[in-house]
């Protein structure tokens, strides 16, 4: 690679800065890596991440229905606090409307455990399960989602500002990943074309 002036393309640094918070409510890890749901709205995964812009990073919190691989719920800001992903998991609640309980999965950082977050859950009838820290792999479905964003979208993209990070990530949820991608897991077809076969079953059965 030196002798032929290729570098590897690596990811930017992680951003600094005080994120960190007060871990007030620890749940167990009730989901186990048991990634294969047979119904909307039993299983939810949620997680955050990054993007750099010239104005700073931009933060992504995602609620991904397991059942479908499909983003049902997202928010976006500058700043990592517990209000982007309550937003997000709001977002979720709003458009899915589950008429029973859902499992939320999620890591231990403290935008999940903070007391405003489990105060949510509860109004929400949501119920938290957790990674195990500092395990990725608890949560794969949330790291896989980040990791084709980043590959299909993000990846050598220099953005002048958050707006235009933010516009490009909207895009590729609401008008490719959900509508458009396909997935391996499901038989090649996209979330929303997933999800409209199994509720047009339901209804033929």
């Amino acid at each position: 690679m030196q002798s032929a002036g290729i570098k590897a393309n690596r990811g930017y640094n992680k951003p600094k800065g005080m994120y960190g918070g007060t871990v007030h409510h620890l749940a167990e890890n009730r989901l186990n890596r048991e990634f294969e749901v047979r119904q909307p709205n039993l299983w939810w995964a949620s997680d955050i991440t990054y993007i750099k812009t010239q104005e700073g990073f931009l933060f992504l919190a995602v609620v991904i229905d397991l059942f479908s691989r499909k983003i049902i719920g997202w928010s976006m800001s500058h700043l990592m606090t517990e209000d982007l992903t309550l937003a997000a998991i709001t977002m979720a609640y709003s458009r899915r409307k589950p008429k029973k309980t859902v499992n939320l999965h999620s890591d231990q950082g403290s935008q999940y455990t903070s007391r405003n977050s489990q105060k949510l859950l509860e109004a929400l009838n949501i119920q938290a399960s957790m990674s195990r820290r500092g395990n990725c792999w608890d949560n794969a479905v949330s790291e896989s989602f980040f990791s084709n964003l980043k590959k299909e979208k993000i990846q050598r993209r220099a953005f002048k500002s958050l707006a235009e990070a933010k516009q490009e990530v909207f895009h590729y949820i609401e008008m490719f990943y959900n509508p458009k991608r396909r997935h391996t897991y499901h038989g090649r077809i996209s979330p929303v074309e997933f999800e409209k076969q199994y509720f047009e079953n339901q209804k033929s059965g």
